[in-house]
């Protein structure tokens, strides 16, 4: 073979690995690469910090009353963590009202530890100079169901009415874009920039997406809450804020638990 033609051949050969690294290229989709990078930063989750200083919390005299948490009921009984967030939000009788996590947190610090509602709710979420206590039991408490099925009831009339209001919320559009929960939320294979939005009428996709969180945000170095989430979802529709632990949150909160029912609790996650 002539020198010229073996420089053919070398030169045929280099096109067809490239054409070939090309094609295997475009058959990994993006859902593909966002995958592989969560695959990459899944070794170890950050929030597992924020667990245990969630613990030490809920175990520290605070407060006015200089009162620990071990005496807080969240649906189990005084003191009991295990599992409480797989059975969240639920009816409580003396508050008379339908409370997740937060709120019931809330509840507590104020009757147990003399707080201030006012005080607590005006700045519930961490930040890169301060994290929040709420967050940090919040972290706390949910690591302590991780692996029990979510079990949320809508017996009571005041829970089914949550999830009725919960749904209605979900689907309702207002805003300046004329947006809902539902407009980014009801339809299969959509993704804002590198974040694909699952279909939350789909069972498989709500049970994931719910169980997921809180989680640890990489991208912004703090562990958010579900009502953090929530609150941002408003604020990218382009809604007034809500008020932290409002009956709005709460009643979204109650329809997406249930909708969650019967996937095992796997939190805190990690997110990108």
């Amino acid at each position: 073979m002539t020198t010229s033609n073996l420089m053919k051949v070398m030169l045929a050969l280099a096109l067809a690995t490239s054409f070939a690294a090309v094609a295997a290229e475009k058959e990994v989709s993006d859902s593909d690469r966002i995958a592989q990078y969560r695959d990459m930063i899944s070794d170890g989750n950050p929030a597992d910090f924020d667990e245990m200083a969630g613990e030490e919390l809920w175990k520290t005299a605070a407060g006015p009353s200089n009162a620990t948490l071990e005496k807080c009921d969240l649906g189990k009984g005084p003191g009991v963590v295990k599992g409480v967030y797989a059975i969240l939000p639920k009816y409580f009788k003396d508050t008379d009202k339908v409370q997740d996590l937060e709120s019931r947190l809330v509840t507590c610090m104020v009757t147990l530890q003399g707080f201030s509602e006012e005080e607590l709710v005006k700045k519930p979420f961490s930040t890169e100079q301060k994290k929040s206590d709420i967050t940090l039991l919040t972290t706390y408490v949910v690591g302590q169901s991780k692996g029990v099925k979510m079990n949320v009831s809508t017996k009571h009339p005041k829970e089914k009415e949550a999830y009725d209001l919960g749904k209605v919320i979900f689907n309702y559009r207002a805003g300046p874009y004329d947006f809902a929960c539902s407009t980014c939320h009801a339809t299969n294979s959509v993704r804002i920039r590198m974040q694909d939005l699952p279909n939350l009428n789909v069972k498989s996709n709500a049970q994931s997406a719910y169980t997921s969180w809180p989680a640890y945000r990489v991208s912004q170095g703090l562990t958010r809450s579900f009502q953090w989430r929530l609150n941002d979802c408003f604020r990218q529709q382009r809604f007034p804020e809500p008020k932290f632990i409002s009956e709005t949150t709460i009643d979204l909160t109650m329809f997406l638990a249930v909708s969650a029912n019967g996937a095992q609790y796997a939190g805190p996650g990690l997110k990108r």
